[in-house]
């Protein structure tokens, strides 16, 4: 099938689809934008960058990253596994032990 196949196709499922969901009238919708969020949908489920990308047929998953970026959910889950430091670092200070090891040296 030929890209222009696929997006004639696609359109007429938009057609369709517009009938029935008053929510999809007025939208652009073109293959690469649902190649967009069929990449989202798996990054989203936990599936691994390399394989995306072997999946979009590119050589290299580094062209996958120009246009997969993470949406605000997958940022709030990266932020939630941080932790915040438990105590504020301060100036050392050594006990009268160490002070005393070091002396007799």
């Amino acid at each position: 099938m030929t890209r222009t196949g696929i997006t004639d196709r696609l359109n007429l499922a938009y057609q369709a689809a517009a009938t029935h969901c008053a929510g999809l009238k007025g939208r652009r919708i073109s293959p690469h934008l649902v190649r967009h969020a069929t990449a989202m949908h798996l990054l989203q489920a936990g599936v691994d960058l390399t394989v995306i990308a072997l999946w979009l047929g590119h050589e290299n998953p580094a062209t996958t990253h120009m246009y997969i970026e993470a949406d605000l959910a997958m940022k709030e889950r990266a932020l939630s596994t941080l932790q915040l430091p438990r105590a504020r670092q301060g100036r050392y200070r050594p006990t009268d032990r160490v002070l005393q090891f070091l002396e007799s040296l």
